[in-house]
């Protein structure tokens, strides 16, 4: 079964990638919307690797407690111990992280301790949506781009992520603070620039393992009312994954990113067939 269901899934990504191949690239589809990319993919802040540690580099990423590791160190770029950045792992994993973070040309030995060979670097954002891009282009045969600006009156900003997949445009917010950190003006931003963009698909995703419902959920409800006479409701898919009117969806990362974002894609295309299966019976 398990193989099965394997290959199954590479079977999905070949053909998405296939019908990536003959739709319009992803830069011609935001034309279409009336956007056009002033810029794209910035490095000020971006963390990687030397090349040959790529793809270990990013299959660690996909570790939450690879992740908050990586924000502590940004923290404490110009100075850390292992005591400093161990929270989600033991000690054991967390000197083998810096193990690799040394080898990989990430980290090197300062004193008693390490510090950052890039600074300053002011987050984790950029290589946050830098991976998340990767996951989509990976996983879900997207086409991606992240960091984006547009020349566009009235909305500013960054979109941290958009990506084609199929013939559907996905926009997506990553926040890499936690809940506590994110305030109803961020909120009102993602609203605004999807509003604007007028995706096939939002996600706001958080990259946390805490309770979606405690504080992000009251934030959208309350945007929600200030947007509406009549707001649409803020509905659990399931477990800390919330949609509106099925076309937004909240998420965070517990479990992990890749598969709650596999599951918001598959509500969206789940739901895009019953409307073709109700619209071809009629």
């Amino acid at each position: 079964m398990e193989e099965d269901t394997k290959a199954l899934r590479s079977e999905i990504r070949r053909l998405r990638k296939k019908i990536t191949r003959l739709t319009p690239g992803l830069e011609a589809m935001l034309k279409l919307r009336g956007f056009r990319v002033y810029k794209k993919g910035p490095s000020e802040d971006l963390i990687l690797p030397q090349k040959k540690y790529d793809r270990p580099y990013f299959e660690k990423l996909k570790k939450y407690s690879f992740r908050l590791l990586m924000r502590d160190v940004i923290k404490h770029q110009d100075f850390f111990t292992p005591e400093m950045v161990t929270r989600y792992a033991t000690k054991e994993v967390t000197l083998q992280y810096i193990g690799f973070l040394l080898k990989a040309g990430i980290v090197e030995p300062a004193g008693e301790g390490y510090r950052s060979v890039k600074r300053p670097i002011k987050s984790f954002g950029e290589t946050l949506e830098w991976f998340v891009a990767g996951l989509l282009q990976k996983e879900f045969g997207a086409e991606t781009i992240w960091g984006v600006k547009f020349k566009r009156p009235g909305v500013g900003g960054d979109y941290d992520l958009i990506a084609r997949i199929e013939d559907a445009v996905l926009y997506m917010e990553i926040k890499s603070s936690p809940p506590k950190q994110i305030y109803d003006r961020e909120i009102t931003a993602f609203m605004t620039r999807a509003e604007d963009l007028s995706p096939d698909l939002s996600i706001f995703l958080v990259d946390t393992e805490l309770r979606m419902k405690d504080k992000i959920v009251p934030m959208f409800e309350d945007e929600l009312r200030k947007r509406y006479e009549d707001p649409p409701p803020v509905e659990r898919l399931e477990k800390e994954l919330f949609h509106i009117c099925n076309k937004i969806l909240i998420i965070n990362s517990k479990d992990s990113i890749e598969t709650n974002i596999g599951k918001a894609l598959a509500f969206h295309w789940n739901r895009k067939g019953r409307v073709k299966s109700q619209e071809f019976r009629v």
